[in-house]
This record gives structure tokens, C-alpha cells and sequence, in this order.
């Protein structure tokens, strides 16, 4: 039986494109075993019919805060009461405006002045307007006061733009909702995840790198948090919005990720190692910038060590994942490096056109002692979780054993 069977989620969706995956999200939450009552802007329903939700929840869709049938008893302030969780999916801009402002000036914003409850948000929107200071200092004051962010991820949007403001997958979703009640399966654990690239510097302006954007690692924060554990990320340099709820460190080069790797480990339950770290750096990295005087330059490298290996072997090891980019024979690459480096599990990709490095899909293979899974090919977003619930499986089994 799921933990959100028989638990009382109030689904609010504002008016943006995203408002179709709020379908899948109502249909995940019902297949829990969770009560939905699904709440809407007049605005919403121009993205999706009510009659969806009524569908797949089998309540009425609320949507008009002057309601004759419901309001002769109050009926707003009974479904403030009623909710155990509020969950805005998508939220947009002017909600977030909106309810930062303390504003009351529908049946939803009503309802999240009015309850108690816990609110939930996944914000959905524009690049730009996810950027903006104003959208910033709004998610600021929101999350002061207890609001929770799911998202958002950062991709292709549907004006074309690319960059953070899409709205987290329902999965993605659905694991925080989880973990904001308390029911997260790493709740009380502490994870460090290393993401991204590193870059080792030449010189002043020129460096030696690799084309990791570090999506994959940011979706894995997120979905660690929404499972409730404690994520110290330690991020090379990437464009990407800190997760909510991750304790961000900042580094460029493998040395420096290294430092902060060995700095966060005391007390750490899970190590992931998903960044792409470059396996050399030059000897030295010259003071001043290289002039290009010759037709040739000669660029002596040295290996740079070897951070997963290195926690992996230490006495009182924490549970270890790997990472494995490979262009060709992918699980005998994979097995190999699990073996050498005496890992618990390590999750494989294809790196290729289609996949990989740069991309918002992927998919992996995942290998550990005695047994392997295929995870297809889907949203970074929609892996992290399917990985992060593998992570806490075998975690659990080790520990238990």
C-alpha cells in the first residue's frame, strides 16, 4: 500500500501550457490511493477541460470561489480544512506573484491563504520570467515562509526558448509531495552528489573540459530532496538553478571538487559520483595567456585523481554509485569500472547524438552485484527519480542485510 493512500491532496492548476501534465500527475496521485480534489483558475481552463480531472478523480473540478451550491456552508474554508497538502501544478508566474503578495482573489489563492496545510508549488514558465528579480525575490519570501518548490527543470520550452522554467515531471512531482508529508524513502539519510563538469585551467582565459551540462546531476538533487534526504551538491560550472532544499558547493576544477568531495563525507549515507570529472589536467597552468606565436603548441597533461576510487576505498565508505559515459560496448565498460573501483552500483549511458551529454532525455543501463536494469529512454527528470527509488532499494538491502 502507497504512504499517500487515503491522504487528502488539493490540486491547484493556474493557467499555463504545463497544465496537461497535471493530468498524469492527478492520475498518479488517484493510483496511490490518494482523495484528489482538483481546484482551477477560470484562466486553466482554457489549457484543459475540467472534465479531464472529474474524470480521472471522480470529484467535481472546483473553480469559482462564488459558488451558490458550496458557499451557502462556507464550503472555501471546509476545503482548506479538508486538504492535507496543497499542490499547485503548474505554477505560474503571476500565482507565485500572487501568493508571495498574500493576495486572495480566487477560490485557489483563497484556499492557500486559508489552509493550514502544507503548499506545495512546481512552477512552469517562460526562461526569462524564471529569471527575472522579481520571480526571484517572490520565490525567496514564499520559501521563507515554508512554501516548497518541486522544479523547475530547465530545457526546451514551448515559445522555443531554452533554459530553467519548465515544470518538473509528474513523477518528480509526486516523490516530493511525498517527502513534504514525511514519507520520503531516504528521510533522515545524507547524500553528497558530485554533477557536472570540471575544468582544468591552460591559462587565464583557456581551459581543458568536457560537454557535461550537469542536468543529470541537478534532477538526481532534486529527486533525493523530494525523497527526503539531506543533499550536499558539489557542482562544477554549470548555468542551472540550485534544486530547492540542496546545500550547493561551487567548484571548477577536479582538485577543488575533490577538497569539497573529502570536506562533505563525514557523516554521509550515499556517495554519488554523476560529475564528469576530466581524467587530466596540464602540469602547470601558465600565469599569463598563451599568445598564438606558432603554428603548433605542445600541452603536457597529467591524470588527475580519481574521486570515486578514492571513496570507495575509504574504511568507513559510505554507499557508492558511479557514473559511466561510454561511446561503444557500454556494459563491459560499465562492469569493469564497478569492479575496479569496488562500487555498489553504477549507471551506464551511451553517449551518441540522440543521448548523452548536452541532452534533456537519456537512458541507462544499471548494473550492481548479481543483478542489472534498463531504464529507457526518457526525461533526466523522469530517470533521476526511477534511479534515485534503485539507489534507496539496494541502499536499504545492504543496510538490512
Amino acid at each position: 500500500m502507497s504512504a499517500l493512500n487515503a491522504r487528502q491532496v488539493l490540486l491547484g492548476i493556474t493557467a499555463g501550457i504545463a497544465a496537461y501534465k497535471a493530468a498524469e500527475l492527478a492520475r498518479l496521485l488517484v493510483k496511490a490511493g490518494a482523495r484528489v480534489q482538483v481546484v482551477m483558475t477560470r484562466a486553466a481552463s482554457e489549457f484543459i477541460a475540467p472534465m479531464t480531472f472529474q474524470a480521472i478523480t471522480g470529484r467535481a473540478v472546483r473553480e469559482a470561489l462564488f459558488d451558490a451550491q458550496h458557499e451557502a456552508a462556507m464550503g472555501h474554508i471546509e476545503l482548506a480544512r479538508w486538504a492535507d497538502i496543497i499542490v499547485v501544478a503548474p505554477a505560474t508566474a503571476d500565482f507565485i506573484a500572487s501568493t508571495a503578495a498574500g493576495r486572495a482573489h480566487d477560490l485557489l489563492s483563497t484556499l492557500c491563504l486559508a489552509s493550514e496545510a502544507p503548499l506545495l508549488i512546481a512552477p512552469a514558465m517562460n526562461q526569462a520570467m524564471w529569471r527575472h528579480p522579481a520571480t526571484a525575490s517572490n520565490v525567496e519570501r514564499l520559501q521563507a515562509r515554508g512554501v516548497t518548490l518541486a522544479g523547475p527543470d530547465a530545457g526546451e520550452q514551448a515559445c522555443g526558448d531554452t533554459g530553467p522554467g519548465r515544470m518538473s515531471e509528474p513523477v518528480a512531482i509526486l516523490a516530493a509531495i511525498e517527502a513534504r508529508l514525511g514519507i520520503g524513502r531516504l528521510g533522515g539519510r545524507r547524500v553528497v552528489l558530485t554533477a557536472g563538469p570540471t575544468r582544468e585551467a591552460i591559462d587565464p582565459v583557456r581551459f581543458v573540459g568536457n560537454r557535461s551540462s550537469g542536468k543529470m546531476g541537478f534532477a538526481l538533487a532534486q529527486a533525493l530532496v523530494a525523497q527526503g534526504a539531506e543533499v550536499v551538491m558539489v557542482s562544477g560550472p554549470v548555468s542551472l538553478p540550485t534544486p530547492a532544499g540542496v546545500e550547493r558547493v561551487d567548484v571548477e576544477s577536479a582538485l577543488q571538487m575533490r577538497d569539497a568531495v573529502h570536506d562533505a563525507l563525514p557523516g554521509t549515507d550515499v556517495f554519488i559520483a554523476c560529475a564528469a570529472v576530466a581524467d587530466f589536467r596540464p602540469i602547470e597552468a601558465v600565469s599569463r595567456k598563451i599568445k598564438k606565436s606558432e603554428e603548433t603548441m605542445r600541452l603536457e597533461l597529467v591524470r588527475n585523481p580519481d574521486i570515486l576510487a578514492e571513496v570507495a576505498a575509504l574504511e568507513d565508505r559510505p554507499f557508492c554509485v558511479g557514473f559511466a559515459a561510454e561511446t561503444h560496448d557500454v556494459e563491459a565498460y560499465a562492469e569493469a569500472k564497478r569492479r575496479s573501483k569496488g562500487l555498489d552500483m553504477i549507471a551506464a549511458n551511451q553517449v551518441s547524438a540522440e543521448q548523452g551529454f548536452e541532452k534533456d532525455d537519456n537512458a541507462l543501463l544499471v548494473l550492481w552485484d548479481g543483478g542489472q536494469t534498463r531504464l529507457p529512454m526518457q526525461t533526466k527528470s523522469q530517470l533521476a527519480v526511477r534511479l534515485v527509488d534503485m539507489i534507496a532499494d539496494r541502499f536499504d538491502a545492504q543496510t538490512s542485510a
